[in-house]
């Protein structure tokens, strides 16, 4: 699999709620490659994409599962505890979780991260001069 870089930011949430407001009454358009992924906090990034997570994504890119139970059978990790894990992912984008003939498959759609955050993340509407 060619590696695929996604871009992650690091933002509160309050002021996530505050840009993403600005961004659909108009005051605020994103900048082209802005991160489109947010964490609350580096905490949170490195919960998601732990070390323990990094390998589960390279166990799917290498054996490719043909479902959950398969991917239980490779990893040793137990099917709930497979679900939840695979679920955070997908709500990042990491992962994507084909439903096909009653079987879920995993399938991996980032495998390297670009991590951003700065003032002019935060308050995006609040011009920041140099």
């Amino acid at each position: 699999m060619a590696s695929k870089v996604m871009k992650v930011g690091i933002i509160s949430k309050t002021d996530y709620m505050e840009r993403t407001l600005a961004i659909a009454k108009g005051d605020y358009k994103p900048r082209k490659g802005e991160p489109k992924v947010w964490f609350e906090s580096v905490k949170s990034m490195s919960q998601v994409l732990s070390n323990e997570n990094q390998e589960l994504l390279r166990v799917i890119i290498s054996h490719k599962p043909h479902s959950i139970t398969e991917l239980e059978k490779i990893t040793s990790r137990k099917k709930s505890n497979l679900s939840r894990t695979l679920k955070t992912l997908e709500k990042y984008g990491i992962v994507e979780l084909k439903r096909m003939a009653g079987k879920i498959i995993p399938k991996v759609k980032a495998t390297d991260f670009k991590v951003e955050f700065g003032l002019h993340y935060s308050s995006p509407t609040h011009q920041i001069s140099a």
